[in-house]
């Protein structure tokens, strides 16, 4: 009989993940067993309450360091935060399902969402290179699914588009972890720590296809084609996940590779093109959201800028600029999901609404709407005393203090520009003009005003308590 190489403090890493897998199951059960109009409460309730419970699982364990698994999983205070990242993300998805969706696809939705989530936080908590790519193809594949689950004509489209160049980035990044195998013998993330092993071509090589595969899924210029049109065709909850839930996954691989496996005498001419490109992204996305006339699009076009502030604050890869970026990461969280949120209330049964021309007048037919609204554009711009700005002020002292003081010149560019794109929304929903006023839309969704309130109140405390937790540099066993 062979005996069991794994105890159970391996299998406490992971509860969390496991828990979000199984509610999944759960939500298709409930699916099955419920009638009628209490099949939608019964699924939505069933998928929040499991995330709620992950959640607070992982809140348990943190403080806890230890690698499981063999080295494939690193728990310790950097996974746990990023964790509890996805989570929320996934949470207020959820909350949004009962806004917008379709109910014939509402457990199957929300299921997939959960598995894509569980995939996410696989990734947050990689020790090696399997790990990091089974994290990613789960949840990558069940988005692919996920985008085209709309009514809307542009939905296969979009999720055709995802799943061919998804597919081409995963293989990029595959290529490239075959090049550090090559390397090293090894597929373990602490076996690339090595300063002799920077030196081989094989790793340089690898490296850069692996970051091309990363660079896809932060949306990173020239890697964002797909990003406006996957989230304008997407279901409004689903873009709203992948917003963050992708890119704090994707995030959490680059900072534990980048942290913790590149050696610290090579760090800054191998990081240096991803800075360069995190640059040219502050302004791409910037630039393109002036044009735009859906907020979905609009607000992925800011997601590219905002990944690029965050990479900013990694630049010099130095203990505090990680805590920055974390903080900014968590401000962007609620900032962008409590606009989705909005988005969500002002949609109807049969058309989400996203349009830009909707938001003409909001201000005086529901003030309290467009105040909201109006409160998370101006934290994403960055205006003070919001928490964006809290975060750009503290992400520039990092890159100065670093020694990139050209990429925090192009972050105050790129925000510059940001302010004129967000001011033309609020200008829009406070402008009086009867006849361009679009129809009152009345969507009493009790959980999508929840989502606006909790997300309003947790961006007004972190503008007062930028608090991130000191131990939060990445383990590698």
């Amino acid at each position: 009989m062979i005996a069991n190489p794994y105890n159970s403090l391996d299998w406490n890493a992971v509860i969390p993940l496991l828990v979000v897998s199984v509610t999944a199951l759960a939500v298709l059960f409930a699916d099955l067993v419920a009638r009628g109009g209490v099949k939608r409460v019964v699924c939505i309730a069933i998928g929040l309450a499991g995330l709620a419970v992950a959640a607070v699982l992982c809140a348990k364990s943190y403080g806890q360091s230890y690698s499981s698994f063999g080295g494939g999983f690193i728990m310790g205070g950097f996974t746990v935060v990023f964790e509890e990242l996805i989570v929320l993300s996934a949470i207020f998805s959820v909350a949004l399902y009962s806004a917008v969706g379709e109910a014939r696809h509402l457990a199957g939705s929300i299921a997939l969402l959960l598995w894509s989530a569980a995939g996410a936080m696989l990734m947050a908590g990689a020790g090696n290179l399997m790990t990091i790519f089974l994290g990613l193809e789960l949840l990558s594949l069940a988005l692919y699914c996920l985008c085209g689950m709309s009514r809307r004509t542009t939905a296969r489209e979009s999720a055709l588009k995802y799943l061919i160049l998804s597919s081409t980035a995963s293989g990029f990044m595959l290529y490239g972890m075959a090049l550090f195998f090559g390397a090293t013998g090894s597929v373990s993330l602490a076996a690339l720590a090595n300063p002799a092993t920077a030196a081989s071509p094989l790793f340089l090589v690898g490296t850069a296809l692996f970051f091309i595969g990363i660079a896809f899924k932060l949306s990173l210029v020239p890697f964002h084609v797909w990003t406006p049109d996957v989230y304008e065709g997407a279901p409004l909850p689903v873009t709203a996940f992948m917003s963050v839930a992708t890119k704090a996954g994707a995030l959490a691989v680059l900072v534990r590779f980048a942290y913790a496996t590149l050696p610290s005498i090579h760090v800054r001419e191998i990081l240096l093109p991803l800075y360069v490109v995190a640059a040219i992204s502050m302004l791409v996305g910037n630039l393109a959201a002036l044009a735009q006339t859906d907020m979905k699009r609009l607000l992925a076009y800011s997601g590219i800028a905002q990944i690029g502030y965050i990479l900013v604050a990694l630049a010099g890869t130095t203990a505090l600029g990680l805590r920055y970026a974390v903080f900014y990461l968590a401000a962007y969280l609620f900032m962008n999901l409590g606009a989705f949120a909005v988005v969500a209330l002002m949609s109807t049964e049969n058309e989400e609404g996203s349009r830009i021309a909707a938001f003409h007048g909001l201000g005086w037919r529901r003030p309290w709407l467009a105040a909201a609204m109006a409160f998370f554009l101006l934290g994403l711009a960055g205006f003070p005393p919001t928490a964006g700005f809290i975060g750009k002020v503290l992400i520039l002292a990092s890159a100065v203090g670093a020694g990139y003081a050209w990429l925090a010149g192009f972050l105050i560019l790129g925000t510059a520009i940001s302010l004129y794109v967000y001011f033309k929304i609020l200008r829009l929903m406070y402008e009086r003009d009867q006849q361009r006023a679009a129809p009152v839309v009345e969507n009493s969704s009790a959980l999508a005003w929840v989502s606006v309130g909790v997300c309003a109140i947790v961006t007004v405390a972190l503008t007062f308590y930028p608090l991130v937790p000191s131990n939060i540099i990445p383990l590698v066993k």
